[in-house]
């Protein structure tokens, strides 16, 4: 449709109703909508910059946070799936979004505290649009409504300090130099990723924009920060030269900018400058100690330093070949500077990534004895400790893993490595559904950009894993269909979507259908197989739990899988009502084994079913008194330990059922403590 009207109403009206045609999904932005509304991206910016005020990315965002209050207005769905509902893949943005726009927060709208009076300022975008048409009159309407909803507004918001560094542009005539330009750009990330009033986004989630052809408010939107960092540089001789500037994403336009001439074996400074320089533009607090982070000198030698600028280009990408080619570059940094710290540190991380999908280990003693040495010259160095938390890994002594990540983190609270290889620590390796939940809530704002959607989908489905453990139902049931969204041939979310619909519902025949089906897809995956045999378990029904269990234990047996081995005890319960004793024996040995070596915090739980199958019922209750005491177990526990048959000889006992309630109890508490901290560090 032509652009009839004066000040393009028509425009705007038919751009609303597409955004709101396609208001669900998340991926709808600037690019698409030039597609439909048969214009140039360039042209579709500059019109809707005209009519509206707006740039097209915030355009967008108005027109999904407008439509979110009209459903909260008109339906009970809560803000998370409102949230999902109109396009925000992240509830806690959709509330701020919603915040700086209304001036009040979605919940307190439910809660009736959005007047009539205020909701008639936000009327709809295409009625907001009207008044310029109206001349002088309407620019005295607009300055009293204005006028009106800024005495509404109790304090100004305050815009988050987070941020993203772009890829810098190489603008040396030698293209060999990109190494050196990109060394300045990580650097001025790392330095920035070391303050924790900031929250930084990764590297690898903003390398896709290298080439972009998008505006700085669309990055912004996708990268989900308030500013951003561009640069261009060049090296000649031994000269540096560095644009750089600071924007501000919602008016995009540059807060702070310079340029900087200095000599190479000045860069250090340099790099430190800029750092701080930022910092002091978005009002951020910088420490002490982060401060004499930041100033750190990696090496004296600027040879040296050449070879690891060189090495880490290569190693960003840890592909065989390209760690192969970075590993020797780090080894003659060390040559130039035996005291090179971060050399050392990330010559070990590279033979880490050689050996991680190896089973014969080869570089176990390299990866240690570099580890090692980074700690001596710099042990208050985040990489120095990562390289470390990976030799621990790598000989699967997590528990000494964890102090060292966790201190790296103290250093860099913006790693996203960091952060990833915590949350598969605390889900897996030393269960701690708390630090699971927090660790991939952090992961996802501060790298889910990094991710294609097949990449998007698995990293919600292990946030909806870590919400579902920790009772948070409807968030999970959010992030699992988020997942199959992203990717509906996702491998793991069907199965762990019909838990969750479970935990939901409490609907054992449906969980049985839908598990059998996917099972029906793919018969090698013991994983459903064993799920199925549960089900029918906790059902009693023992023939068709024997039925799936025999097939389980026979391809374990048959490919010598030791997976499950907690699961060994309702082998042999169902191998017992078969009558199958000897078989039923066996597996009962093999849990009593598995109950001898876990020092998790499940190993009470597991005793307790132990002594429940031998009929010792005074010592069920003795250990389930001691997991009452526990905290950070799995609300799969709530959700399965009374349907268990093997419980059912002590419904009758008197205490019983008040131990059950004190663990329900324990659980509920430390939910509501988590949800608090959770919100109090900003992470729903």
């Amino acid at each position: 449709m032509s652009d009839t009207s004066i000040f393009g109403a028509d425009f705007i009206e038919k751009a609303e109703a597409i955004i709101l045609e396609n208001i669900s999904n998340e991926q709808f932005g600037v690019s698409e909508l030039a597609e439909l509304m048969n214009m140039s991206r360039s042209s579709l910016l500059r019109k809707i910059k005209t009519h509206t005020k707006l740039s097209a990315s915030q355009f967008i965002r108005q027109v999904r946070v407008t439509k979110g209050l009209e459903l909260l207005k008109q339906t009970s769905l809560t803000v998370a799936e409102i949230s999902y509902e109109v396009g925000f893949g992240n509830t806690s943005y959709f509330i701020k979004c919603f915040r700086e726009q209304y001036g009040y927060s979605p919940g307190e709208v439910r809660k009736g505290v959005l007047t009539e009076e205020s909701e008639n300022v936000h009327e709809s975008l295409f009625n907001k649009y009207k008044w310029y048409a109206l001349g002088a009159m309407a620019l005295v309407v607009m300055v009293l409504s204005v006028f009106l909803f800024s005495r509404k507004k109790q304090t100004p918001v305050e815009l988050e300090k987070s941020i993203a560094v772009l890829p810098f542009v190489n603008e040396s005539s030698d293209s060999l130099n990109l190494y050196f330009v990109n060394g300045l750009m990580e650097s001025t990330l790392n330095n920035l990723q070391k303050i924790s009033d900031l929250r930084v986004i990764s590297r690898t989630s903003v390398a896709k924009y290298r080439n972009t052809d998008k505006g700085i408010p669309e990055i912004a939107d996708e990268l989900n920060v308030n500013y951003l960092v561009e640069g261009s540089g060049q090296r000649f001789e031994n000269q540096v030269l560095l644009n750089i500037q600071l924007i501000e994403a919602a008016t995009d336009r540059p807060i702070w900018g310079e340029q900087y001439s200095r000599e190479v074996d000045d860069v250090f400074t340099l790099q430190n400058e800029v750092a701080r320089k930022i910092a002091d533009a978005i009002e951020a607090i910088v420490t002490p100690a982060e401060l004499k982070q930041i100033e750190k000198i990696p090496t004296e030698n600027l040879e040296a330093y050449d070879y690891y600028l060189r090495a880490l280009d290569y190693s960003y990408t840890r592909t065989k070949e390209n760690l192969e080619t970075a590993i020797p570059l780090f080894e003659k940094a060390i040559e130039k500077d035996k005291q090179f710290a971060l050399a050392y540190a990330n010559v070990a991380i590279a033979y880490y990534f050689l050996d991680v999908n190896q089973k014969q280990k080869q570089y176990t003693e390299q990866i240690n004895n570099f580890a090692d040495k980074a700690l001596l010259y710099d042990s208050r160095s985040a990489e120095s400790l990562i390289a470390k938390a990976l030799y621990y890994m790598q000989v699967e002594e997590y528990k000494l893993a964890l102090p060292h990540l966790e201190k790296a983190l103290e250093y860099n609270p913006n790693s996203s490595s960091v952060v990833q290889m915590l949350a598969g620590l605390y889900a897996s390796s030393i269960p701690n559904t708390d630090k699971y939940l927090e660790y991939a809530l952090k992961g996802i704002q501060l790298d889910i950009a990094a991710n294609d959607s097949i990449g998007k989908s698995y990293i919600y489905l292990t946030l909806s894993n870590a919400l579902i453990q920790n009772g948070f139902i409807d968030e999970a049931t959010t992030y699992i269909n988020m997942s199959l969204d992203y990717n509906p041939e996702n491998y793991y979310a069907p199965l762990l979507k019909a838990f969750v619909l479970y935990a939901r519902d409490g609907n054992t025949e449906q969980t049985k259908k839908l598990l059998k089906y996917e099972w029906s897809k793919d018969t090698t995956r013991l994983d459903i197989l064993q799920e199925v045999a549960k089900f029918h378990y906790y059902e009693e029904e023992y023939d068709s739990a024997f039925y799936y269990y025999e097939k389980f234990v026979n391809a374990r047996e048959e490919y010598a899988l030791d997976i499950y081995p907690h699961e060994d005890l309702k082998i042999a319960w169902v191998y017992q009502k078969m009558g199958r004793d000897e078989q039923a024996t066996k597996y009962f040995d093999a849990y009593a084994r598995y109950c001898e070596k876990d020092q998790s915090i499940y190993k009470s739980a597991s005793m307790a079913v132990k002594y429940a199958y031998e009929g010792k019922n005074e010592q069920v209750i003795d250990q389930l008194k001691i997991f009452a005491t526990q905290d950070n177990y799995q609300y799969w526990i709530l959700v399965f330990i009374e349907e268990d048959p093997i419980y059912n000889p002590l419904k009758n006992h008197p205490e019983f059922e008040e131990i059950l309630q004190k663990i329900k109890d324990r659980f509920w508490k430390k939910h509501d403590i988590l949800k608090k901290q959770l919100a109090d560090k900003k992470l729903i």
